[in-house]
């Protein structure tokens, strides 16, 4: 199976940047608030234009806050009551690729509507879909290879040593997890997990179906398309730029074959002038000369 984009399709940029965890962000929030707003739910604005996406029950909730406080970009929390503290909260930077935060979108917007089960799942190791560790199988079946940077953390680390992710175990503070890094799961890309360039933080609760939405995004091995003037959309110096070529034309129908067989045929020959038969005599030969 081809994992390069379909040439035929119009693309949003005139180079593809690999491996994907190399990117960053578009800049622009839409596609991944989308998924969200194509159910109904809630948008309004505050005075900085930070954006605030509501489930009709407030169960869930996201903020777009590129005039924050932080480098949170993106803060996305579910609750069991309404008027209760977050049951899970995942944050992603102003680097992550749009990409990323859409995958995750896409599947919250499915677990949303499936009900409360599905969106307020808690992970369970060795229960089927809800054990922990298929977040993580995504990014080994990519040769993504397990590492132990220190005690008390699980790790997965990518192929050229630039982009990683990392379970703590143990005990975690609730409230540190939403408001710092310091939460159960932590994707990054850069040089180190200490200075990332783009980062993604999930909290212990958060469903393990959201999560793993998230990894198989980062794992496709298929180029993200970026504009290479537009060098905040991928960590330049560090990702590969390939340009991207323009369609070919497209290949012949049948129909179009046989036009082209037929205007290279030789033209018919005239049919000729005098008729076969006829009830004309021929006039006589001239006789010998005397």
């Amino acid at each position: 199976m081809s994992h390069q984009p379909d040439p035929r399709r119009e693309i949003d940029g005139d180079v593809y940047v690999s491996p994907r965890h190399l990117a960053s962000t578009t800049g622009t929030g839409d596609p991944a608030l989308a998924p969200l707003l194509d159910l109904g739910w809630d948008l309004r604005y505050d005075e900085d234009s930070n954006v605030y996406v509501s489930a009709p029950d407030r169960r869930v909730r996201l903020g777009y806050l590129p005039e924050g406080e932080d480098d949170g970009l993106w803060r996305i929390n579910a609750y069991k009551d309404s008027f209760g503290p977050p049951a899970w909260g995942v944050c992603f930077n102003d680097r992550v690729p749009t990409e990323f935060v859409q995958a995750f979108t896409t599947v919250l917007a499915t677990a949303y509507e499936q009900g409360p089960d599905a969106y307020l799942a808690r992970p369970v190791s060795g229960v089927d879909e809800h054990d922990p560790f298929l977040a993580v199988v995504p990014l080994l079946k990519q040769g993504w290879e397990i590492d132990r940077p220190r005690w008390g953390v699980f790790a997965v680390q990518a192929p050229d040593g630039l982009a990683g992710m990392e379970f703590t175990t143990g005990d975690l503070d609730p409230e540190a997890e939403l408001t710092t890094r310091d939460a159960r799961w932590q994707l990054w890309a850069g040089k180190s997990i200490d200075r990332p360039v783009w980062y993604a933080t999930a909290s212990t609760d958060t469903p393990v179906g959201l999560l793993t939405a998230v990894t198989e995004c980062v794992a496709d091995p298929a180029p993200l398309p970026r504009w290479r003037e537009e060098n905040f959309s991928y960590i330049k110096g560090m990702a590969q730029l390939t340009p991207i070529l323009p369609p070919g034309p497209p290949a012949p129908t049948p129909l179009d074959v046989r036009r082209a067989v037929a205007s290279r045929r030789p033209a018919a020959l005239p049919a000729p002038s005098v008729p076969r038969w006829s009830t004309t005599s021929r006039p006589a030969l001239p006789g010998p000369r005397r």
